[in-house]
């Protein structure tokens, strides 16, 4: 996205103009943790984002080169987002914000999977990122295999 308008030409301030807003990492995250990829599954996270604000997002994400559409021919109900190179690079980002923030909350709020979340991230974050992104990456193909299969039946 090379015409955007910036603000700034300080790399933190176009950092924060590309994924300072409140939601578009949570939908990297939703991605990239949890596999999701249709707009159903981004409306029923347990943020609640708003249809038409979800819309917006997953619009600008890929405006803006983050995500894409697997099948851009498929149906509204079909269609399936996913991370691009630049998309899967966040999740370091992600992850570090996972960590700035989950000291300064009471582990009584938290699921089992969100403790074993934290436990994975804490005793070894360097593999919890290298599986995280393997495990993307194996959903990623699974999906391009699917996508190959329907169409070879059409």
């Amino acid at each position: 996205m090379k015409n955007h308008e910036f603000r700034s030409t300080c790399a933190i301030a176009v950092s924060v103009d590309l994924l300072g807003d409140k939601w578009s990492l949570l939908i990297l995250r939703d991605m990239l943790l949890h596999r999701k990829s249709t707009f159903k599954e981004f409306s029923n996270s347990k943020e609640k984002i708003a249809s038409n604000i979800l819309t917006n997002k997953l619009q600008f994400l890929m405006q803006t080169g983050f995500i894409e559409k697997l099948d851009p021919e498929g149906t509204k109900k079909s269609t399936r987002y996913i991370a691009t190179r630049k998309g899967i690079c966040v999740l370091p980002l992600i992850i570090e914000l996972y960590l700035l923030s989950i000291d300064s909350l009471d582990e009584s709020v938290f699921n089992a999977s969100q403790l074993a979340i934290k436990a994975e991230i804490k005793s070894n974050r360097a593999l919890f990122e290298s599986n995280r992104r393997e495990k993307y990456i194996d959903f990623l193909e699974e999906l391009q295999t699917q996508l190959q299969k329907q169409k070879s039946l059409s």
